[in-house]
């Protein structure tokens, strides 16, 4: 990798890049994450002048399926259409490294859930993952990892990021038993995900955006925040949120496309019952 001047720029020991280290014509500013499969730096692009993500394998575990998997990442989120997901703006091979170059977010729902949301707000936080989901599983790709840290605010909107261990259906939708055990399915982590997998994981985040607290296994109703829960939002509401969180899947809505569905039926009388029922502390 050469810098700017010429030199090579190093890397550090554990295969991290270092600050201010060129890839390209990216300048390293800053590691942001590090996952199981790739690391994720802030950058500067310098010919572009804008600020960027760029997310790369790790070195140490780079295959040719695992290069596969990341350039199938790139062809499919590039695919994808919609203002709550998160376009890439580059994917190609740099000075030796696969790197996926995306639009740097101003903070992560992770972020933001560090401080009390307001009821309206969250409603609309959620209309806004749901239906990037739903887009996602209209084009029969599942995400496998819906969690706050891969949703980002970008120019105020949620966006949703990582399609990573997402998979394409041939004739139906399947996917990997990957994903983050806080917000995953059960039926995920035996390996079985699908749409419905999503769904679950749409329902736990819901949950935890409108009361702040995340459902444990073994996902028995009333959880921890329930009477949080109904004093702000209306019975239609809790309905469709315990039906997203039933353990069976058939149960569950088929995919984000129903869940929404029943989102936008209630919108209106969920807004009209908390502005009646609130609290100063709601």
């Amino acid at each position: 990798m050469i810098s700017p001047t010429g030199s090579v720029a190093k890397r550090k020991d554990d295969g991290t890049l270092r600050v201010r280290s060129r890839l390209g014509k990216y300048r390293i500013e800053r590691r942001l994450a590090e996952g199981g499969f790739a690391y994720v730096y802030q950058a500067l692009d310098t010919v572009e002048g804008v600020r960027v993500a760029l997310k790369m394998p790790h070195q140490s575990i780079v295959t040719p399926s695992m290069l596969e998997m990341f350039q199938r990442e790139a062809r499919l989120v590039a695919k994808l259409d919609h203002p709550n997901i998160l376009p890439i703006k580059d994917a190609n091979f740099i000075d030796g490294r696969f790197v996926i170059a995306s639009r740097l977010g101003e903070q992560s729902l992770q972020d933001r859930m560090r401080k009390r949301i307001a009821f309206e707000s969250a409603l609309e936080m959620v209309l806004q993952i749901v239906s990037a989901a739903a887009y996602a599983h209209s084009q029969r790709i599942i995400h496998c990892d819906i969690k706050p840290d891969n949703l980002l605010f970008v120019n105020g909107r949620l966006q949703l990021a990582d399609f990573g261990i997402a998979r394409v259906a041939q004739k139906t939708i399947k996917g990997s038993g990957s994903g983050t055990v806080g917000y995953m399915a059960p039926e995920q982590a035996m390996g079985k995900p699908s749409a419905k997998s999503d769904v679950f994981s749409l329902g736990l985040l819901t949950y935890k955006i409108i009361t702040g607290h995340l459902p444990e296994w073994p996902f028995e109703w009333p959880f921890q925040g329930a009477a949080n829960l109904r004093r702000k939002a209306h019975p239609d509401l809790i309905a469709i949120i315990r039906k997203s969180l039933e353990v069976r899947p058939s149960k569950r809505y088929k995919d984000a496309n129903e869940m929404l569905s029943a989102l936008q039926k209630v919108r209106r009388k969920a807004l009209l019952f908390h502005r009646r029922h609130r609290t100063p502390a709601a």
